[in-house]
C-alpha cells in the first residue's frame, strides 16, 4: 500500500537540468489538479557534481517561459532514497544503471523506472530524456516537452491511487 503522500523522486546526472525540471513540472501539475498535498516530489544526482546549486538558469528560463515556478537545490541520490521513495525516475539508461548499482540485492528494482516509459508522444518514447546541458536553447525545450508529456501520464496513472489512500 502507498504512503501517504505518495513519494517521487527524479533522478539524473548532476541534479541541475532534467531532474529538478522534472520535479518541479509534476508538482506544478499536481497544483494545477488541486491534488499536490497527496504527493512529496523531489530530485536528486546520482553524481555529486552541483551540491546545493540551484536548477540551470537555462532549464529555469525554459520553464518560466511555460508559466512553471522553478525551485530546489542539488543534492546526491542517497541509499535511504530507496526505502523513502514509491516511484524512483531515472532520467536515462545511464543513471538507472548507476541507481541499480546502489541496489546489489534489487529488493527496491520495482519503484525503479526509466522516466521515458510514461512517455505517450511517439517522439518521446525512447530510452533516455537527453541532457541539455552542453547544447543549446532547443535541447532545454525538447527536455521540457518530454517532461510535461510523462508526467502528465504519472499524474494520469497515481494520481486515483495516491488520493484514494490505496
Amino acid at each position: 500500500m502507498p504512503r501517504t503522500p505518495f513519494s517521487i523522486i527524479f533522478v539524473c546526472l548532476g541534479n541541475i537540468c532534467r531532474s529538478p525540471a522534472g520535479e518541479n513540472i509534476l508538482r506544478h501539475q499536481l497544483k494545477e489538479a488541486g491534488i499536490e498535498n497527496h504527493f512529496h516530489i523531489d530530485s536528486s544526482g546520482t553524481h555529486d557534481y552541483h551540491p546545493g546549486k540551484s536548477p540551470d538558469h537555462r532549464m529555469c528560463r525554459t520553464l518560466q517561459n511555460r508559466a512553471i515556478p522553478t525551485t530546489g537545490k542539488a543534492r546526491q541520490f542517497r541509499s535511504e532514497d530507496f526505502e523513502k521513495f514509491d516511484l524512483i525516475l531515472a532520467m536515462d539508461t545511464e543513471n538507472h544503471s548507476n541507481l541499480a548499482a546502489l541496489d546489489p540485492e534489487g529488493a527496491y528494482q520495482t519503484k525503479l523506472k526509466l522516466f521515458t516509459s510514461y512517455c505517450t508522444e511517439p517522439q518521446h518514447q525512447v530510452p533516455s530524456v537527453p541532457d541539455p546541458y552542453y547544447g543549446e536553447n532547443d535541447g532545454f525545450e525538447l527536455v521540457a516537452d518530454m517532461l510535461e508529456d510523462g508526467c502528465s501520464e504519472i499524474l494520469r496513472q497515481v494520481a486515483s491511487t495516491a488520493t484514494s489512500g490505496g
